[in-house]
């Protein structure tokens, strides 16, 4: 509102509005209205300009969450970040995983040996901390989730079960990270 304003200055300055006439016409005015009058009629017109406007169109749709939602699974003070470490961990897991498959000789060739590694990257970046024993209904609920996309055979892996794991870690992730947010 402050640019329409200096705009109209601006513009009435341009084409000479000749400064006389206007102290003649405010002389005029304020001589039939009163000052407490004025200034109501200026507050009003200023509420009216610095109103909020709604928006016109469509609200931004929520984005899909993916097979995995694990918003408000996370509670307690430490909800946000212990969302945020399992997102980035399980991020990681996928690429790993993923990573090691295009190997001529692949480390994890069994469930057990991805099962070890996010067994390992756990304690090794969470210092031995379980963030299941402080949120256990998201432990329970990606528990769940990893018996249902991989199941529990921890024999070999082959290419199918590989990308399922990979798949499942990339939806812990974006669920998790979700949750942090």
């Amino acid at each position: 509102m402050l640019s329409i304003l200096l705009v109209a200055a601006a513009a009435a300055m341009f084409f000479g509005v000749d400064a006389a006439k206007l102290k003649v016409a405010w002389a005029a005015v304020t001589a039939h209205v009163s000052a407490k009058k004025l200034a109501s009629v200026g507050l009003v017109v200023l509420a009216l300009l610095l109103m909020p406007r709604s928006q016109e169109g469509e609200p931004t749709p929520v984005p899909d969450a993916g097979p995995l939602n694990l918003r408000g699974d996370f509670i307690g003070p430490t909800a946000s970040d212990d969302a945020a470490l399992i997102g980035a961990l399980c991020d990681e897991l996928a690429d790993e995983i993923e990573y090691d498959g295009t190997q001529p000789e692949p480390y994890l060739r069994s469930g057990v040996a991805v099962d070890d590694l996010r067994k390992a990257a756990r304690v090794l970046r969470c210092r031995g901390i379980s963030i299941g024993d402080r949120q256990p209904k998201a432990r329970d609920k990606i528990a769940t989730y990893l018996d249902e996309k991989v199941g529990t055979d921890g024999g070999p892996l082959s290419p199918e079960q590989r990308s399922a794991w990979i798949s499942a870690y990339r939806d812990i992730g974006r669920a998790a990270t979700d949750a942090s947010r």
